[in-house]
């Protein structure tokens, strides 16, 4: 899970951080990547120079360039805090990663205050007007690059009420975290092997392209290949492909190639370990090629899943097709087949 917290000032993102990280999430913050920033400047760390800076941060790389930040951080297989997020921005970076949760985090201006007082913070308001003006900046602007509290609160998935203290707050984060983890999102099963077909591209040595295809049937792999050279023979990035090597334009000299396709690999890597591979499914991160694509009809596969368009397959798409193979792009919802003629 990744927990993203918005609130007001003292409202208790803090306290709601604090028992998150105590049930093993990681704590990461939209303030801490402005502070870094702050001190990278020689500027003290104050409220004014959070927002200041935070609205610099969003003007120079976009209204979600801090959580673009945090997202290069995040590691796999890991449960995640993403604290203080103060614009919608923000919040449409982190729904891209499917199993991000926002709460909003509400308390009264009167509870909020006298936190805030007790709590005498470098910088922090002091009086109840101050304490006004300071939050009036957060909570709505026309400036896409500005603290935007109330747009953003209005983009939680859940509230969590922190009026009553911390016995209530724990009593309430607990009843709240098992319906999260309930709703939290699984793969399916086409993004699932194609994030595997991802990383089995990473293996590619090929200096053009890294492309990867996985076989599956009956959700069960039985065959990976990426791009690369020839069994025995030099690899690509050490020489092994001329045309590789010399970077020429896309789509020319194509017959002095000596890289095999993702696609083929993986159809004669089952070839070569007795797999069958009829009524299987290929998942690609690149549509198929024109020789791939007979390949793929002649070896009976059944359906092509790709992720990306190969920019010279429009005619292997047609291909495919009218032989009556089913051919989706992940993400689209589409799916074509043709009676076989």
């Amino acid at each position: 899970m990744i927990i993203g917290l918005v609130g007001k000032n003292a409202s208790g993102k803090g306290t709601v951080a604090d028992l998150l990280t105590e049930r093993g999430f990681v704590y990461t913050s939209c303030s801490d990547i402005i502070r870094e920033e702050i001190v990278a400047r020689g500027l003290e760390v104050t409220r004014e120079n959070l927002i200041e800076t935070g609205r610099d941060l969003r003007r120079e790389g976009g209204p979600g360039a801090l959580a673009e930040m945090i997202l290069k951080k995040l590691e796999p297989n890991t449960h995640y805090i993403v604290d203080s997020i103060r614009n919608p921005g923000e919040v449409d970076v982190l729904r891209r990663r499917a199993e991000f949760v926002l709460i909003e985090v509400t308390a009264s201006e009167h509870v909020r205050f006298a936190r805030l007082v007790a709590r005498a913070r470098p910088g922090d308001p002091t009086t109840l007007e101050k304490f006004r003006e300071l939050e009036a900046r957060e909570l709505q602007s026309d400036d896409s690059a500005a603290q935007q509290l109330v747009a953003t609160a209005a983009l939680a998935d859940v509230a969590l009420s922190n009026d009553a203290g911390p016995t209530e707050l724990r009593a309430a984060l607990e009843a709240l975290l098992p319906r999260i983890a309930r709703g939290a999102a699984r793969p399916d099963w086409d993004d699932y092997f194609m994030g595997i077909a991802r990383m089995v591209a990473s293996r590619s040595n090929c200096l053009k392209r890294q492309v990867a295809a996985v076989l599956v049937r009956d959700q069960r792999i039985i065959a990976t290949g990426y791009n690369g050279t020839p069994r025995g023979a030099p690899n690509c990035n050490e020489g092994g492909c001329p045309r590789c090597a010399a970077f020429g334009p896309s789509g020319t000299r194509l017959d002095e190639c000596l890289c095999s396709h993702a696609e083929e690999n993986a159809i004669t890597q089952a070839a070569f370990h007795g797999v069958i591979v009829r009524d299987a499914t290929l998942y690609s991160t690149l549509s198929p090629c024109l020789t791939c694509t007979k390949m793929i009809i002649n070896a009976g596969i059944r359906e092509v899943v790709y992720d990306a368009h190969y920019p010279l397959a429009s005619q292997a798409l047609g291909l495919l097709q009218s032989c009556g193979v089913v051919v989706r792009k992940l993400g689209d919802g589409a799916t074509t087949r043709a009676t076989p003629t």
